[in-house]
């Protein structure tokens, strides 16, 4: 899954210092909220559920920096709006609030069970919920389920940002489905069939274990093929969800109400709890911390932690800190190396990179250890089959110019080469690592040009386009990866699979296509065996290491602060260490 979320921490050396320091001193408990339920302290929120209550009422406040890619839940990619969607659609399955890694436990949502898969791997069952409806009052029924799947995996000209899953996984039809704006047949893809209204069966192509996984994303969400226009559908989403919109100001925020034709005894997991739900975009995170501080603001909505300056003050303040949460979220920050573009298409120019960046310095970039640990492996330490690697080692993680020059030479670049790394504007913290990349690999003479994008466009019409990388030499890009699903096909298969790349929304940045990883990513993905599973994903992950496509820059964590008025809070890792959206409420 693209969740990749904002690092607001600009690179200022002092600060980090600051910060790691502060961060070092022991957590304390007990003034984390102010109702006599809080369970309050540092990282509170990761252990328990901060302020559980269901008094309803109120005004929750979500505010971000810059936009998303797409509210619209069949075309959009980033880990927040998986979450925050989950308000005003409901897919098949979802994860249930928990703290930690009890998020990570899959529920049926949409559906009455998990899924009925037959003994040779290859069909899927799901009954839906009886008396379901949309916010207008019409029946949901399995048809608009599987309408939801076709739009957001075969219409990649309309809507291009989310993953295409379902498209490698299903059968598809004998002559190639080319999704429903363009293929008016009334079966529509045919290995998706709903014999009745509650009852929708999926066929494979080949067995897939983590299919449960699959339909928790937003694109399972159901979408009445009579009320959608495509990329315009953004603007009057129908709620499924136990809020809907009362107005979208595309590009400056959103307003949800309660979802009258919700039904709370259709839904175990929702609670309903706020009046009103304000979303307010393009916010600078200073104001948003600010806000957040004083109880203006509920929640940051990308949920990648407050600036410098605030968590500087939050460290060394007792009582604010206690409202703090520092979390693993089985994310990582890398640099991919693209496998098209001259030198580095010579797998020992992507070597010497590998081997020449300092990420002590990247790390003290991103925010010190706070905010994240040095990585030296594509997997992160906290998704099944990591095993602890290091290829490309050197002394105490700083850089190694000989070992970079060496593989320079190799490569026919001994003087080094330029090229171009591209970063999100929005995200200060990421263009401060490209600038420390920046200068680490100009001692061995290659000279980086830094481009920056917006983070709504950057895989739409940026870094995500092969066309547009390759015919611009772009050779580096930033990103944030964090899983899908908890497993390791969740977390790899997007990123490193030749079989992934889009034209446009690409998260295989580097565009590798290596045979041998193709293999193993399908040789997992059908076995049933966990353990051999867990196998495959760490030499999935040797492999791609050594392809050196990707270089491992840190374990991203999160720090994020919660309002003492804030109920329900709890921070979980199916959301990358964000807040759980779905029943945060106010006191």
């Amino acid at each position: 899954m693209r969740r990749s979320r904002t690092l607001a921490l600009a690179a200022v050396a002092a600060t980090a210092a600051l910060v790691v320091s502060g961060c070092s001193s022991s957590a304390k408990s007990g003034t984390g909220g102010t109702g006599s339920d809080a369970a309050g302290g540092q990282n509170a929120a990761t252990k328990g559920i901060v302020n559980a209550s269901d008094q309803k009422g109120g005004t929750v406040t979500y505010e971000m920096k810059g936009t998303p890619d797409s509210l619209d839940p069949g075309n959009t990619y980033y880990a927040y709006i998986w979450n925050f969607s989950r308000l005003y659609s409901r897919a098949l399955t979802t994860f249930q609030p928990g703290p930690g890694s009890a998020g990570d436990k899959l529920v049926p949502d949409l559906a009455t069970g998990l899924g009925q898969v037959s003994d040779n791997g290859l069909t899927w069952t799901y009954h839906i919920r009886a008396g379901l409806k949309y916010d207008d009052g019409t029946p949901i029924t399995t048809k608009d389920v599987k309408y939801a799947v076709e739009r957001s995996n075969f219409a990649p000209t309309v809507n291009s940002n989310g993953p295409t899953y379902f498209q490698e996984f299903l059968v598809d039809n004998s002559t190639p489905y080319q999704g429903p704006y363009t293929d008016k047949s009334p079966d529509g893809l045919q290995s998706i069939q709903t014999p009745d209204d509650t009852t929708i069966v999926f066929h494979l192509k080949q067995p897939f274990a983590d299919f449960d996984y699959l339909v928790s994303a937003p694109q399972t969400a159901p979408v009445p093929q009579s009320k959608d226009d495509g990329a315009g559908y953004v603007k009057h989403i129908v709620s499924s969800g136990s809020y809907k919109f009362q107005s979208y100001d595309d590009g400056k925020g959103a307003v949800l109400v309660p979802n009258t034709n919700w039904d709370q005894s259709t839904d175990p997991i929702r609670k309903q709890l706020a009046d009103k739900i304000v979303l307010k975009m393009n916010i600078d995170q200073n104001t948003i911390d600010q806000d957040l501080i004083a109880g203006n603001a509920q929640v940051d909505l990308v949920g990648g932690g407050v600036d410098p300056q605030t968590q500087a003050k939050l460290l060394l303040d007792s009582k604010l800190k206690a409202q703090t949460d520092n979390a693993f979220g089985g994310r990582l920050a890398y640099l991919a190396l693209n496998t098209k573009v001259a030198p580095l298409d010579d797998v020992n120019c992507r070597k010497a990179v590998e081997y020449a960046i300092d990420k002590v310095s990247v790390q003290t970039a991103e925010g010190g250890p706070v905010r994240g640990a040095v990585a030296t492996s594509v997997l992160p330490p906290d998704i099944p089959g990591y095993q602890s690697i290091n290829p490309y080692a050197s002394p105490s993680d700083k850089g190694d110019d000989a070992k970079a020059k060496q593989a320079l030479a190799a490569c026919g670049h001994p003087d080094g080469f330029t090229t171009t790394i591209t970063a999100r504007s929005e995200r200060d913290t990421e263009v401060a690592a490209a600038t420390s990349i920046q200068a680490a690999l100009g001692k061995v003479g290659i000279k980086l040009n830094i481009q920056q994008y917006p983070q709504g466009k950057y895989f739409s019409d940026y870094a995500g386009v092969p066309n547009f990388i390759n015919s611009n030499g772009v050779g580096m890009m930033m990103m944030q990866w964090a899983a899908d699903w908890p497993s390791g096909y969740g977390f790899l298969q997007q990123i490193v699979d030749g079989r992934s790349i889009k034209a446009s929304g690409n998260s295989n940045l580097s565009q590798l296509d290596d045979p041998a990883v193709n293999k193993l990513i399908d040789d997992a993905g059908s076995n049933t065996d966990q353990g051999a599973r867990e196998k495959d994903y760490a030499a999935i992950d040797a492999q791609v290491m050594s392809d050196a496509v990707i270089v491992p820059l840190t374990d991203v964590k999160v720090f994020n602060f919660r309002p003492t008025g804030n109920t329900n809070v709890v921070s979980t890792s199916a959301y990358d260490g964000e807040y759980d959206y779905l029943n945060i409420g106010t006191k």
